[in-house]
């Protein structure tokens, strides 16, 4: 079994223990409350683990430490490594919540190929009969739900940082700095839904980019990899080498999902095709589409974008006015770029030989994936 597949089925036993734990206090609560339980269990039951295995990376990089199947190398390092199973735990379910709360922002209908946390609240009001607005109790449910999700990665966190000693608050203020900054890039991303037509035709493709820094690449892969390299008690140069390479990665990372988000397949992506054309995500690449559109076409492209209610043709029709721009190419030769920026700061950098080779699988499964 090899160290990635050990820690996810770590983390993953992880999830199932913590609710089922902590089931019994939501039940004894009020019987009803077992739906937060199932809800929550279902949706972390999915996703590839990408920031748990960026987190294990980020430790395995400055540490001399290594793990076979369950046995650790000393009493410290047992201690050490169950620190990190908590911690890369915590970030599941920290970006269970993220998804939670994203979903209701854009009214997503899906989650995973499964409907998403406010549209179960909102099937379970009707199937229930319940009295008022179906919309507002799924929305309303969802928002809680995610916000008991937070609650949980906070205590996942607190007791994994329970364990360390020197290395626990330099732990902690990095964990804070990324939950800041991701709340902080989802307001950024809202507001430019909003604003885009008040601003300047230049300005927004660098708000596009600032919006997928700290929504997504910071807290998908820089924070990942910085976590668990400060979990073992990495020097400054560590740290900065581990940026160098997680930022860039994390853009790609993200860009590749906006890419996916007008034309990845349905079957794949858990999400339908052309999902964020409906939600109107002002992306990098719909950045790019405009800058090339003659002010008839920019101005049929904007009505269309956002309208919840797009049938296939028109989503098919907006899919080919972003390919004809050359938009999606741009992308892809943005995505390539920024994926050579991060593999070519990893290869200089001063971390664990067997951990920069993984890092680089990583790098590859998270740029050229389809879902």
């Amino acid at each position: 079994m090899t160290e990635s597949t050990h820690l996810t089925k770590l983390v993953d036993n992880r999830i199932a223990n913590f609710v089922t734990e902590r089931e019994p206090i939501l039940v004894s609560i009020a019987p009803e409350l077992a739906t937060f339980a199932d809800f929550s269990r279902d949706l972390l039951s999915g996703g590839k683990r990408f920031r748990a295995q960026f987190c294990y990376w980020g430790w395995r990089s400055v540490s001399d430490l290594h793990f076979s199947g369950s046995t650790a190398a000393s009493t410290r390092a047992e201690n050490e490594f169950a620190a990190l199973v908590e911690l890369c735990t915590g970030l599941e379910f920290f970006h269970a919540a993220a998804l939670v709360h994203d979903d209701i922002i854009d009214k997503s209908d899906t989650r995973r190929g499964r409907p998403s946390a406010h549209r179960r609240f909102e099937t379970l009001h009707r199937d229930r009969s319940y009295t008022g607005d179906a919309e507002d109790y799924g929305r309303a449910s969802a928002l809680l739900m995610g916000d008991l999700l937070l609650a949980w990665s906070e205590e996942l966190v607190g007791q994994a940082l329970e364990r360390l000693d020197s290395s626990a608050i330099p732990t902690r203020l990095e964990f804070n700095r990324m939950r800041t900054e991701v709340t902080l890039g989802q307001y950024l991303d809202i507001l430019d839904e909003n604003a885009w037509p008040v601003l300047a035709e230049d300005e927004l493709f660098g708000r596009a980019e600032r919006v997928i820094v700290y929504k997504s690449a910071k807290y998908s892969v820089e924070a990942p990899l910085v976590l668990g390299a400060r979990l073992h008690g990495a020097s400054a140069e560590q740290i900065a080498a581990l940026q160098a390479f997680g930022l860039p990665l994390g853009i790609a990372f993200q860009l590749r999902d906006d890419l996916l988000g007008v034309f990845g397949d349905a079957d794949r992506t858990g999400k339908p095709s052309g999902d964020d054309l409906r939600e109107g995500k002002r992306t990098v690449l719909i950045a790019l589409t405009r800058q090339t559109l003659s002010p008839s076409a920019k101005r049929l492209f904007d009505e269309l974008l956002g309208d919840p209610d797009l049938n296939a043709q028109q989503i098919s029709m907006l899919q080919a006015t972003i390919s004809d721009s050359g938009a999606a190419d741009r992308v892809e030769e943005l995505i390539a770029a920024h994926a050579e920026n991060a593999l070519h700061a990893l290869a200089t950098a001063p971390l664990a030989e067997p951990a920069k080779l993984q890092l680089a699988t990583l790098a590859t499964r998270i740029t050229q994936r389809d879902a």
